[in-house]
């Protein structure tokens, strides 16, 4: 995607070799990147949220891999590098899938070659999510185009959270539609969801599609389901931390509850999501771990004030506790279909298994 004129991946590696990303807590008042240049920085950008989407938490989680190696690329090392990584964010499976794919291909090669072999690994996932982003972003819009085409007029478009550029390498998942679609002059306008307690919709998904040109407006989590009442609502695409292989989508707290509205309206509910981010180990969403993160983040919110300054308030009582689970599923039940690189199919184990012939889930 472009900010101001320049391209941007989410991650990258510079010409001298630093891994760098975008800083995406600092969105979307400043724009500024972090170099990642050990496996403690990766392991501290993902646990923080400097980084975050499935696919990106993946990408940075190879990296990390790469970084390790190259302070010390022996078995103890690269075992424990492992399990400092996978021990930051539990819910999203492409941290697992990427760590996996990484100790696998490691563990083929002698130590000395493993700095190399690793960064060309790292890179190899980054491209690859790029190109299956790109082709969610291809089979989405024959979808919107569709729905275009018969409401005659601009399509209203509903997302939750930050399923684009930002949550992956490039593109997105559930924004890469949106954007081609915008691209290809369908006139779509989104929806975006605040997504509390975060704020990556207002913060980060309305910083993208105003970088981009789409037409958005900004709405509290609980206006979605009104607005579906008043047929203000065409589509919702959301993105997918991990997808079962039952097609139970786990994503960002909340989304089951667009889902029960969407339901209740006749309204398309959709999630967008590559290979990556499907755990075929699991056939339902209930087994699927949720991440608790701070309490602060319920209690406090951060924000640029009237002065400019950047500061955290408290909202809620001194005294009052607070619940943040960051995750919640929607039953496969709920979901019309999952966009995928290799097309839609529909929300169950044999629409999955009819577009991944050969990743069976286990029996």
């Amino acid at each position: 995607m472009r900010i101001s004129g320049t391209h941007y991946r989410a991650i990258w590696i510079t010409e001298s070799g630093t891994v760098r990303v975008i800083d995406q807590s600092r969105l979307p008042f400043e724009f500024a990147t972090i170099d990642l240049e050990t496996l403690a920085d990766a392991a501290h950008a993902i646990k923080t949220m400097v980084v975050r989407g499935a696919p990106l938490i993946g990408a940075t989680a190879a990296y990390g891999m790469a970084l390790a190696a190259r302070a010390n690329p022996s078995d103890s090392h690269l075992t424990e590098a492992a399990r400092t990584l996978h021990a930051t964010r539990p819910t999203a499976i492409n941290l697992v899938w990427a760590l996996t794919r990484m100790r696998t291909m490691l563990a083929e090669v002698q130590p000395k070659e493993r700095v190399d072999v690793a960064l060309r690994e790292a890179a190899a996932i980054c491209d690859a999510d790029v190109e299956q982003c790109r082709l969610i972003g291809v089979h989405g819009l024959e979808l919107i185009r569709g729905l275009a085409k018969t409401a005659g007029r601009t399509l209203n478009i509903l997302t939750h959270c930050n399923a684009g550029w930002l949550a992956c390498v490039d593109w997105g998942t559930a924004l890469a539609p949106v954007y081609m679609a915008h691209d290809a002059r369908i006139p779509v306008h989104v929806w975006v969801d605040e997504t509390r307690p975060r704020n990556q919709g207002a913060a980060l998904t309305a910083f993208e599609l105003g970088a981009h040109g789409v037409p958005h407006t900004v709405i509290a989590d609980n206006l979605g389901g009104h607005l579906m009442q008043r047929g203000q609502v065409d589509l919702v695409i959301v993105g997918s931390d991990r997808t079962t292989a039952g097609a139970d989508v786990c994503n960002k707290v909340g989304t089951y509850l667009k889902a029960l509205a969407a339901r209740d309206n006749g309204v398309p509910f959709y999630a967008a999501l590559p290979v990556s981010s499907i755990d075929w180990s699991l056939q339902a969403g209930s087994a699927v771990p949720i991440e608790e993160r701070s309490p602060d983040e319920v209690t406090h919110i951060t924000g640029r004030s009237s002065s400019g300054r950047i500061e955290t308030v408290r909202l809620v009582p001194e005294g009052s506790t607070a619940l943040n689970l960051a995750f919640d599923v929607t039953p496969a039940r709920l979901v019309t279909g999952l966009i995928t690189e290799r097309g839609i199919c529909s929300a169950s184990r044999a629409g999955l298994q009819r577009l991944y012939p050969e990743l069976r889930a286990a029996e």
